[in-house]
């Protein structure tokens, strides 16, 4: 029961209590599962459950919001994988819904949102300026009502990271959705190198251990189609990706035992870092990605955590932009925030 125990603990802390439920009833193991530690597993999977139909909702929501505009609505991440019926919905657990709208169409999207009651988030001067002007998306939007919160992105990058993947190509292969008129994903590779690019490009990684999940089960069910591992590694090399998709591929290998061919690694030798450059990663994401509970840090694991953020920040922003930034961050924000009344 102390294993049973742990497990609960790790897993609520991953987020992923309803995806092991899910995995052991695939494996007809649910039976097996100790009755006190049962009803942790269940109540995660009504909750995984109930969170798919709200999606499923709220993107009927925001179709019709945007039904006015002639662009596709293309999901993102976790909405993306339910509406389109991957086996990456199998017990994901949600916080909002991401979108994928042209630079231009920006100002019309949101005013569509807002008029259907969807409003920007409290957030600092300071904060609006930075999402308007920096980020690859625009301040999140909540509902007014059922509280559900948007992010509409115009790039899967901000302006200012190392990489730039163009946005328009990415648009340009998207996939219908099946009985969903006007409702897109991203292509198979497209989908699986933005999550991999949200892994390795993010510094505060509380659910890192989902996130490869994730990735683990679009890489598996892709693998079926002929050539998909050249095409993959193909086209991170096109969208500058290369280094995102090699650090998924080799931590996948080290958590999930991912069955990622040799060759694909092989073909992305030109994106991996030097070997100083590897051991230093290796040091860091085996600990950051692993689920954030005692039981799995060492004494090294908050250096790793303080790394992780700076190499995000270091990878998003130039030294110019970056240095303000944090200074504001660290010294102006939380002043500003103390100096309004509650």
């Amino acid at each position: 029961m102390a294993d049973w125990d742990l497990l609960v603990r790790q897993a609520r802390s991953a987020g992923l209590l309803a995806r092991i439920r899910h995995v052991l009833a695939r494996q007809q193991l649910t039976a097996a599962i100790p009755f006190a530690a049962r009803w942790h597993f269940d109540a995660a999977d009504t909750l995984a459950t109930k969170q798919q139909l709200a999606v499923r909702w709220e993107v009927e929501k925001i179709r019709a919001a945007l039904n006015g505009l002639t662009l596709p609505l293309i999901l993102l991440k976790g909405s993306a994988y339910v509406m389109a019926d991957l086996p990456a919905a199998a017990g994901r657990l949600f916080n909002d819904i991401d979108i994928l709208v042209p630079r231009e169409q920006l100002g019309p999207v949101e005013a569509a949102l807002m008029l259907a009651g969807w409003h920007p988030a409290p957030l600092s001067d300071y904060d609006r300026r930075y999402y308007r002007r920096w980020m690859h998306e625009i301040p999140p939007l909540q509902h007014v009502m059922r509280a559900s919160v948007i992010d509409v992105h115009h790039a899967i990058l901000p302006d200012t990271a190392r990489y730039h993947p163009d946005s328009a190509t990415l648009r340009s292969r998207a996939v219908a959705v099946a009985n969903m008129p006007g409702v897109q994903v991203l292509a198979t590779e497209d989908r699986i190198l933005h999550s991999a690019t949200h892994v390795f490009h993010d510094g505060e990684l509380p659910h890192g251990l989902r996130d490869l999940t994730d990735l683990d089960l679009l890489l598996r069910d892709a693998a079926a189609t002929p050539d998909f591992w050249p095409r993959l590694t193909t086209r991170a090399r096109e969208l500058q990706l290369g280094r995102s998709l090699f650090y998924a591929l080799r931590y996948l290998r080290y958590f999930l035992d991912t069955p990622v061919p040799d060759s694909a690694l092989a073909a992305l030798g030109s994106e991996a870092p030097n070997r100083f450059t590897l051991a230093l990663m290796d040091g860091i994401f085996t600990r950051v990605l692993a689920p954030d509970h005692a039981s799995c840090a060492d004494a090294f694991t908050p250096a790793a955590r303080l790394a992780a953020f700076v190499r995000a920040h270091w990878l998003r922003m130039p030294v110019h932009l970056l240095i303000p930034h944090l200074f504001h961050k660290a010294f102006i924000s939380p002043w500003q925030r103390n100096a309004k009344p509650a």
